[in-house]
């Protein structure tokens, strides 16, 4: 347990980047991307995603590798990154884990529940009974196959109520019998840094990164991925409100304003998911990074 995962996490427009190249350039490692939306190729600007000149400082893994077209599953994710931290721990006894999104840091840090292939024919019946017999008729199959599963649902949201239908027909067995199943130690040790402000200055930060990614042409690269705004990965703060506003919807400065506000409901669910966890060692954001260094080598074994 010699090798160690430096996790860094926090809001959005925090500094994460600056600080995970520092160490990784004091640390002679490499960098694991666990931001879900910098996976797209097509998603830069609106991502906020590494530049080029921040690529060249450190080796980075997970950025834009895959294309909005395809699909790519957080458990997809939690065998990719533990491959490659395989890999890398052969070089070096630290790599670094940044993002976030929380669950991506959790399947990498924790591990995910895992379930059963399901038949596609499965996913069209529901779909078809949605369709034609709304959310309730899913509600009350559910209620019937897992009572358990159907009291902590949230019962208005068809994407969670037909995923937990689709296992329970799939697998003869509740939904909820998946949960929370003792998971499998990593190994490596986990050293957790959290990044953090006041929240004004969070909402500042987060606010002069939006008016920079306008100038850096946010509504050109929007504009480009138009035609494929029902795709799950756009479904994206800073995405779907160019939408809205290219559809004629919104004018502009409104569609800007509720990128703004949007994304500071985001950090503030960032920050409400960090802080549950104890393990997280929280440092100001404006903390001299050899600081963060002194820590991460007395957490080393």
């Amino acid at each position: 347990m010699n090798k160690n995962l430096i996790v860094i996490v926090g809001p959005t427009a925090i500094g994460k980047t600056s600080l995970s190249i520092r160490l990784a350039q004091y640390f002679d490692c490499e960098i694991v991307s666990a931001d879900s939306r910098q996976f797209y190729c097509e998603m830069s600007i609106g991502t906020a995603a590494p530049t080029l000149d921040e690529l060249k400082q450190a080796k980075h893994h997970f950025i834009q590798h895959r294309s909005i077209q395809e699909d790519y599953s957080v458990g997809d994710y939690e065998q990719d990154a533990l491959d490659t931290l395989n890999k890398l721990f052969k070089k070096n006894n630290y790599a670094i884990l940044i993002g976030g999104s929380g669950l991506y840091i959790d399947a990498v840090t924790k591990g995910l529940d895992h379930f059963p292939e399901v038949d596609e024919q499965i996913r069209k019946e529901l779909h078809n009974k949605y369709n034609t017999k709304g959310i309730e008729y899913l509600q009350q199959q559910l209620k019937v196959l897992d009572p358990v599963y159907y009291k902590k649902v949230d019962l208005q949201n068809t994407h969670r109520v037909m995923r937990a239908l689709e296992v329970c027909i799939e697998s003869g067995m509740p939904y909820s019998s998946f949960l929370n199943k003792p998971k499998k130690r990593r190994p490596f040790s986990i050293i957790k840094i959290g990044i953090t402000a006041e929240r004004e200055v969070i909402y500042d930060r987060i606010n002069q990164r939006v008016d920079l990614m306008v100038e850096d042409g946010l509504i050109e690269e929007v504009k480009s991925l138009y035609p494929y705004k029902s795709l799950n990965a756009l479904n994206t703060v800073g995405y779907k409100e160019i939408f809205r506003y290219l559809g004629g919807e919104w004018d502009l400065d409104f569609a800007l304003s509720e990128i703004k506000k949007n994304t500071r409901r985001f950090a503030k669910r960032q920050l409400t998911w960090f802080r549950k966890d104890l393990d997280i060692k929280w440092f100001a954001h404006k903390e001299d990074y050899k600081s963060i260094i002194t820590y991460i080598k007395k957490s080393s074994p």
